[in-house]
C-alpha cells in the first residue's frame, strides 16, 4: 500500500485474528489479492494467550503469538497484502466502499470485517502483567492448566456462572467474586453454581491487586458494606481488606466488540456486535463479517477461523456475481 492507495481493491479484510487471517488465506488462494488491514495490535486475543492446546493440528500445543505468526505467514505466502495499521473510519453508504487507514484512503469493492472483541479487564497493573501467567478471560481456553488448583472468577452474570461451573472440572475450588450484592445471572445458572460444592461466593467484593511476580499466587481483596462499591470506597466507609490464595484469576465481566468505527455504517445489536444474516452477510450488501465481532457465544479460535473461511467464500461468490 503506497502513500495513497489509488487502486480499487477487490477485497479489503479488516482484522488480523484467526477470522481475518483465514479469510485472507482463502481469498488470496482464490486470486482476489486481498489487502488485510491488521491493526497496530496484530493477531487479536490469541496474542495474550500463552498455551493453545485445543486448536486442531497442534498435538503438543502452541504459543498463541507463535500460532498467529504462522497464520500470518500462510496468508502472506498466497499473496495477501498486509498492513499493521488501524482503520479509523469507513463509508459503506455506497459502492465502492471507502476506508481510511492511518490517514490514507482505500477504496474496495468488497469488505470483510473481522475486528473481533476485546475482553473487559479490571484495569489494574498486576492483572495486565500476569495475563497469560494465571490471569485469563477464557475458561474454556485455559481451564485445563488449573487442574488441582484454587482459582477465582470475577463477574456476576451468566458467563461468570458458566465459567465457574466449567472450571470445577479441573480446579479444587472456584471462588466467584462480585462487586455487588445481587448477581445478574439467570436463576437457573445461579442455582446450578450454588449447588456445586466446589464453588464459593464473595459478593460486595473487589480484586484490587493480583499477587505474584511471575505467576498468580493470590488476590488482594476488599469487601464493602452493601450498596454501591464506588461510593463506599470514596466516602470513608470502613472496608475490610485481605489476601486470598489463588493460582488463577478468570475475568468474566464481558467482552466489547471492536465496532466503534462502524457505528451508523452497519446494523449492530444493543451491545455492539454486528448483526449477520445468511451466514456472514451484514446489513450492507458487499460487506461481510466473521469471528468474534459477530459471535458473542462461542469466541474460540477455531470457530473464528471457520467463520473467516465462510466470509471469504461468500465474498468471492458475491464478487463473481457482480462481475456478470
Amino acid at each position: 500500500m503506497g502513500a495513497q492507495d489509488t487502486q480499487v481493491r477487490d477485497l479489503v479484510i479488516v482484522g488480523s485474528g484467526p477470522a481475518g487471517l483465514t479469510a485472507a488465506l482463502y481469498a488470496a488462494r482464490a486470486n482476489l489479492k486481498p489487502l488485510l488491514v491488521g491493526g497496530y495490535q496484530f493477531g487479536g486475543q490469541l496474542m495474550l494467550t500463552t498455551d493453545v492446546e485445543n486448536y486442531p493440528g497442534f498435538p503438543q500445543g502452541i504459543q498463541g503469538p507463535e500460532m498467529m505468526e504462522l497464520f500470518k505467514q500462510q496468508a502472506a505466502r498466497f499473496g495477501t497484502d498486509i498492513v499493521e495499521k488501524d482503520v479509523e473510519k469507513v463509508d459503506f453508504s455506497q459502492r465502492p466502499f471507502q476506508l481510511w487507514v492511518d490517514g490514507q484512503h482505500i477504496t474496495a469493492k468488497c469488505v470483510i470485517v473481522a475486528t473481533g472483541a476485546s475482553a473487559k479487564w479490571l484495569n489494574i497493573e498486576s492483572e495486565k502483567r500476569l495475563q497469560g501467567k494465571g490471569v485469563s478471560a477464557c475458561a474454556t481456553c485455559d481451564g485445563f492448566f488449573f487442574r488441582g488448583k484454587e482459582v477465582a472468577v470475577v463477574g456476576g452474570g451468566d458467563t461468570a456462572m458458566e465459567e465457574a461451573t466449567f472450571l470445577t472440572r479441573f480446579a479444587t475450588k472456584v471462588t466467584v467474586i462480585h462487586r455487588r450484592e445481587e448477581f445478574k445471572a439467570s436463576r437457573i445458572m445461579l442455582d446450578r453454581a450454588r449447588a456445586n460444592p466446589r464453588i464459593g461466593f464473595l459478593p460486595n467484593t473487589e480484586v484490587t491487586e493480583v499477587l505474584g511476580k511471575d505467576k498468580v499466587e493470590g488476590l488482594r481483596l476488599v469487601r464493602h458494606a452493601q450498596g454501591n462499591p464506588q461510593s463506599q470506597m470514596h466516602m470513608g466507609h470502613k472496608v475490610e481488606q485481605w489476601d486470598m490464595p489463588a493460582e488463577g484469576l478468570f475475568l468474566a465481566i464481558g467482552h466489547q466488540p471492536n465496532t466503534r468505527f462502524l457505528e451508523g455504517q452497519l446494523d449492530l445489536n444493543a451491545v455492539g456486535y454486528i448483526k449477520v444474516h445468511n451466514f456472514t452477510r451484514t446489513s450492507v450488501e458487499g460487506v461481510f463479517a466473521a469471528g468474534d465481532v459477530q459471535d458473542p457465544r462461542y469466541r474460540q479460535a477455531v470457530t473464528a477461523a471457520g467463520a473467516g473461511c465462510m466470509a471469504a467464500l461468500d465474498a468471492e461468490k458475491w464478487l463473481e456475481e457482480q462481475a456478470h
